[in-house]
């Protein structure tokens, strides 16, 4: 049957690229309309059934970007030219991608879900360390394609999204015997992830996660200092059961000219040792007219501090300004943050009396290779103590979230997840999101989780089966796009 009947056949090329991606953007959260993402990437296929590679490159550019900056809407607070170049720029990653990507519909289906799930990889790593939110994966971590994670992480995930929007385009064309493959090989997939060798469980362990509350979209200010650290003094101080473990959020211990290092201290050692627990403690300072830390701190029972993490994965233009000289020449100086914050060297993780502890904090959270770093590392828990106060609307919170239900089913652990003004939770290696709190309320979440050992394929592997099929892909692209007689293709053009 001829490709070009189908979806939707009498729409303007521009208006179907556009409509593909609002599907890809409707597909991630806040919206989380998961069905969505197999429409758009059906819609997607048909796009891509023209000879011309300048044509692919260009449908695909304008449905990509129609899919980013939207989904990526919260950049704008961080950094307004960032977010616009940004989303451009990642664009041009599946434009490049479609473009490798040959017409016919043989070829196309078996090399599409490997030079998209590519492109996506590359957006995490470049520039700047990659932006990894908004990404396809945290589409379906609420279904059982996103239990795939535990066999190659989030990129699994995603080629098998892309191959199942591909199998739609192919029923809808007629072409039954190709979406049954498509469709088979999703199966396969998703029983694979659920027979997987599970961990195995150490102990319990009761925890609590404190939310001290406050006001949202608000940024650092030094009067605001002792008001923060005090709300979480004071949730801490409200818990009515003794635990094992308190995880505090990032950045709540924040000395400055308001609140001093050794004022902090003795505070935070006081809450360890009222409660006779293990406390995770966010601190943030200035060491420095030119660089701040960002690290979690473990406070014993006893309130001594024992070990730390700094923060390696930071922000840029959030907690560090790239290309700071160029940016200041251009009169944006007040924009940006004054100091940059010393990135960390050290695995994610904490020793403390409970177990090794796995640490990402806020940011790093959307990064799989800081969760599988702590995992490869001993962790038997993880946690993502974040701050995402200064943001508006809640893409970044939604996303983050997301992300961590997909590190839990990524390494087979419990994640649990603290932010000063929400959305703080509790999450179990299935992925579930068993507690979450609401934006800028005050709340106090405790829990039992299991501390366990054991490692999945994915945190064997990492990205690399689906980085190797993808660059293979396109490296053999030109071979398969050899076209043979009788295979008709799509002709329009934008």
């Amino acid at each position: 049957m001829d490709e070009t009947r189908s979806i939707p056949r009498r729409l303007p090329t521009s208006l179907h690229c556009v409509l593909t991606g609002v599907c890809l953007a409707g597909s991630v959260p806040p919206w989380g309309w998961w069905p969505l993402a197999f429409v758009g990437f059906a819609l997607l296929d048909r796009l891509l059934a023209t000879p011309r590679r300048r044509d692919r490159f260009k449908r695909t550019w304008l449905a990509t970007a129609a899919w980013l900056f939207p989904a990526m809407l919260w950049m704008w607070d961080l950094t307004p030219p960032g977010y616009v170049v940004a989303a451009a720029l990642y664009a041009v990653y599946f434009g490049v991608a479609a473009a490798l990507t040959p017409p016919e519909p043989t070829a196309r289906r078996l090399v599409l879900p490997g030079t998209f799930a590519v492109a996506e990889l590359a957006r995490w790593y470049w520039p700047f360390g990659g932006v990894p939110l908004a990404n396809i994966a945290l589409s379906q971590v609420q279904t059982p394609l996103g239990q795939t994670a535990r066999l190659a992480g989030p990129l699994l995930v995603i080629a098998l999204v892309v191959a199942g929007g591909q199998a739609l385009s192919a029923a809808i064309a007629g072409q039954q015997r190709a979406a049954r493959v498509a469709v088979s090989i999703m199966v396969l997939a998703v029983f694979a992830a659920y027979l997987h060798p599970r961990a195995s469980v150490v102990r319990e362990v009761d925890a609590a996660l404190v939310q001290g509350g406050g006001p949202v979209r608000t940024r650092a200010s030094g009067d605001q200092e002792p008001i923060v650290l005090a709300r979480h003094v004071e949730t801490t101080n409200a818990l009515e059961q003794s635990v094992d473990l308190i995880l505090w959020p990032e950045n709540v211990v924040n000395p400055g000219a308001y609140l001093s290092q050794d004022t902090a201290a003795s505070i935070v050692s006081q809450v360890a040792i009222d409660q006779n627990t293990t406390l995770l403690a966010g601190w943030f300072y200035a060491v420095s007219d030119t660089a701040t830390v960002n690290y979690q701190a473990a406070i014993t029972a006893d309130g001594v501090e024992t070990d730390r993490y700094d923060k390696v994965r930071i922000v840029p233009f959030g907690e560090y300004v790239p290309l700071r000289g160029l940016v200041e020449a251009t009169g944006l100086a007040d924009a940006i943050p004054r100091r940059d914050a010393i990135p960390g060297t050290g695995p994610g993780l904490l020793d403390t009396p409970v177990g090794p502890v796995g640490v990402s904090i806020s940011w790093e959270g959307f990064f799989e290779r800081r969760a599988r770093d702590a995992t490869r590392n001993g962790a038997q828990i993880l946690t993502n103590p974040t701050n995402g106060s200064s943001f508006w609307l809640t893409q970044v919170h939604t996303q983050q979230v997301a992300s961590n239900q997909l590190r839990a089913i990524e390494n087979d652990r419990w994640v649990l997840m603290a932010a000063p003004t929400g959305l703080s939770g509790v999450i179990n290696p299935d992925g579930e999101l068993l507690q979450r709190t609401d934006i800028g309320e005050r709340r106090l979440l405790t829990t039992t989780a299991e501390m366990r050992t054991g490692r999945t394929l994915a945190s064997y592997v990492g990205p690399w089966p689906v980085l190797v099929y993808g660059l293979a892909a396109a490296t053999a692209a030109p071979l398969a796009s050899r076209r043979k007689p009788n295979s008709p293709i799509a002709q329009t053009t934008i």
